[in-house]
């Protein structure tokens, strides 16, 4: 038997996770970009390798999604997005968590509400990502596993769908006025 308990998180508890991410950022800001990024995988490893509940591991995907796009040479990701996504993992290179993480069941709360956070911050972010790599996928079935994809041709070719979208558009909107 399950049991589904529902948390609501008021603006001062955010606030009280906001100041803790702070902290952690300002802690991160000696640390090297590969050991920020080496040590949210190895939470995202111990968690995949741990009992934890759905509601982390919904979101551990997410987080692991974030770690590959800092890490995909093909994504080419810019200066300014690379240091917020790793501003956002500063807080899983912290040794000491609010909840301890060997408390069954809730141990992990504390980082599945950091990833929610995060998500909710580079959401934009992470669904460009997880576009790109749809993109890449279809490139790759299409042409072959040596297709050179990466960023700028995911970008050239959304920006030739969105001209063709508005062709479209622009065709219907004559053809509905009798032209």
């Amino acid at each position: 038997m399950s049991i589904q308990i529902s948390l609501e998180l008021s603006e001062s508890d955010l606030t009280h996770f906001r100041e803790l991410m702070q902290t952690a950022i300002e802690n991160a800001k000696a640390l090297p970009a590969d050991e920020v990024i080496s040590k949210a995988q190895a939470l995202c490893e111990e968690m995949e390798s741990a009992s934890v509940p759905d509601f982390v591991k919904t979101r551990l995907v997410s987080l692991a999604s974030l770690i590959e796009a800092l890490q995909d040479e093909e994504w080419q990701i810019p200066e300014d997005e690379k240091t917020e996504i790793l501003t956002s993992l500063a807080y899983f290179s912290e040794p000491h968590d609010l909840v301890p993480d060997n408390i069954p069941g809730l141990g992990y709360l504390d980082d599945a509400i950091m990833i929610e956070l995060v998500i909710q911050d580079l959401s934009l972010d992470l669904e460009a990502y997880t576009s790109f790599c749809r993109f890449r996928k279809t490139e790759e079935n299409r042409r072959g596993s040596d297709a050179n994809v990466n960023r700028e041709s995911w970008l050239a070719a959304g920006r030739t769908e969105c001209r063709s979208r508005l062709r479209r558009g622009t065709r219907r909107r004559l053809f509905s006025r009798g032209r």
